[in-house]
């Protein structure tokens, strides 16, 4: 797994800089490893080291179920778009789909030389799942839980990150040999091979509209023609690897999250620095923009979440620092709230 390859880091602690108070913290057992929230902003779901699924109250903080099955460490999940499901991925092999509301497992996907499940998403209706592992990438009908595709990749090299297009035609991922690939979802047929990189490429993202791809590493961070694979921007300036990636929801810029400690704000189309956000003490390992784009949210190994102003720069919210790293981190759909 190639989160659990980093070397540990002490837990960051708080210095009283007099900023405000987190909108919401939840606390688990054991390190968190993905969060997401349902379409409608009521609930959470995580993941966690400590091999549960958990679905919380987004308001209150409360749990609302725990999905216990899996018998190792989950590495990813998400909700359906309709938010009745649950997807998870796991280091026991396996994927399984969960009624979000009883907690009842629906289908366990598994097959005997699966490996370590590292990314999981759903299908925008919601049909199928695409997860990436050790060696390839699948995709599954998601009521049935007959595979339909087995996107090989002879390479044999890890998938790290995988998505669907928002119209649910292609997939990209990202793989450990600095591969970006470009397959039709439906057929599996490889569409576009996107090379360039150096190192594994740990995050992948289509832009909303379908015709761009970002992919970030430990040599830059590039944009992509999602139909043409011609690259048509290199983002230099950070001096450590990318580790999260994310599009604006218009398109107009890319937040980045590197081991140089910052994040970095991009004009998406003219590759130029707009901002540079300083203040985690440590590797940043997620980022994403807030649905109208006026913030950003960063997660970091040195256990805190931050919440930045996108256009100022300046850090709206410190929330309590977790005890250990926070693999993810995501907006509500109205971007009132955050899950860390």
């Amino acid at each position: 797994m190639w989160k659990k390859q980093f070397s540990h880091v002490p837990a960051f602690e708080q210095t009283g800089d007099g900023v405000s108070l987190p909108l919401l913290s939840i606390w688990g057992k054991d390190g968190v490893t993905s969060v997401s929230f349902s379409s409608d902003g009521t609930r959470i779901v995580s993941g966690s080291d400590d091999m549960s699924v958990r679905v919380w109250d987004a308001s209150t903080g409360a749990e609302l179920k725990r999905l216990n099955g899996h018998s190792g460490p989950v590495y990813s999940v998400a909700f359906s778009s309709d938010g009745t499901r649950i997807v998870s991925g796991s280091d026991d092999r396996s994927v399984r789909v969960w009624d979000a509301s009883t907690g009842a497992e629906l289908k366990r996907l598994r097959h005997f030389n699966l490996h370590t499940i590292i990314s999981v998403a759903f299908s925008s209706d919601g049909t199928r799942i695409v997860f990436g592992s050790d060696d390839d990438v699948r995709v599954w009908d998601a009521s049935t839980g007959a595979e339909l595709k087995r996107l090989r990749h002879f390479n044999l090299h890890t998938i790290i990150s995988v998505a669907f297009s928002s119209d649910g035609t292609r997939i990209v991922s990202g793989s450990s040999n600095g591969s970006v690939q470009v397959r039709d979802a439906s057929i599996g047929a490889e569409l576009k091979s996107l090379d360039g990189h150096s190192h594994a490429v740990c995050s992948v993202a289509f832009s909303s509209d379908g015709t761009r791809i970002v992919s970030g590493s430990d040599d830059a961070v590039r944009v992509w023609d999602a139909s043409t694979g011609t690259e048509l921007k290199r983002l230099y300036g950070h001096s450590g690897p990318v580790y999260s990636v994310a599009f604006s929801t218009d398109g107009t810029r890319i937040v980045s999250g590197s081991g140089d400690k910052s994040v970095r704000v991009w004009d998406a189309s003219t590759g130029a620095e707009l901002k540079k956000l300083d203040g985690h003490s440590d590797w940043v390992c997620s980022v994403a923009f807030s649905t109208d784009g006026t913030r950003i949210v960063s997660g970091s190994s040195d256990g805190s979440v931050r919440i930045w102003d996108a256009s100022a720069g300046a850090q709206q919210k410190k929330p309590d620092s977790h005890s250990d790293w926070v693999y993810s981190v995501a907006f509500s759909s109205n971007g009132t709230r955050i899950v860390i």
